[in-house]
């Protein structure tokens, strides 16, 4: 089963996606990081000056992704990045945080006040949701809110999605007060 983990980027995505990786064991879940493939495998059409990020190569990952799955041999292929609910998958977890924490968190990390910004105001839009969801269906996603909560907390809601005890949740979380 192929499970997407996606979010505006500083929603702890990574975080978490290692956390449950730790704690279902390599045998169960397999995790790809998708912004470490896209730069380690060239898997990109340049790069977006203004936003000093590289523009990857949808097609080429799609691909990619559909080898690694077959290759694998774990019983779920995590796969991580804000870019992961554009490829197939059974489940979408999609990791939200208030705009507020979430531009703090994106400044702490060294992005830039305008990234953190741009990035802050795509969250409270609910432009990873609204994607998540007209690509996959509301019953195929789970929103999951990480404002002010434990990294084990949050791993713990997303292993739960993964093992298929949580039921899809999409539209629960809405930040349009931050605008």
């Amino acid at each position: 089963m192929r499970v997407a983990v996606t979010g505006t980027p500083g929603t702890g995505k990574t975080t978490a996606t290692d956390i449950v990786a730790s704690s279902l064991g390599d045998a169960a879940v397999d995790v790809v990081h998708l912004n470490e493939v896209v730069r380690e495998e060239g898997f990109h059409e340049g790069e977006d000056a203004e936003r000093g990020s590289l523009v990857a190569d949808l097609d080429a990952l799609a691909d990619w992704l559909d080898d690694r799955e077959r290759e694998s041999e774990a019983d779920h292929l995590l796969v991580e990045s804000h870019l992961a609910h554009r490829f197939d998958a059974d489940r979408v977890v999609v990791l939200r945080c208030r705009p507020e924490q979430l531009a703090e968190r994106l400044e702490d990390r060294g992005e830039p006040e305008a990234k953190a910004t741009e990035n802050a105001e795509s969250e409270a839009l609910d432009v990873v949701l609204s994607e998540a969801v007209a690509e996959h269906g509301a019953d195929a996603v789970y929103e999951i809110d990480t404002t002010d909560r434990d990294p084990e907390a949050v791993a713990d809601d997303v292993e739960a999605v993964v093992r298929g005890d949580r039921a899809p949740s999409a539209g629960e979380v809405e930040f349009t007060d931050y605008l």
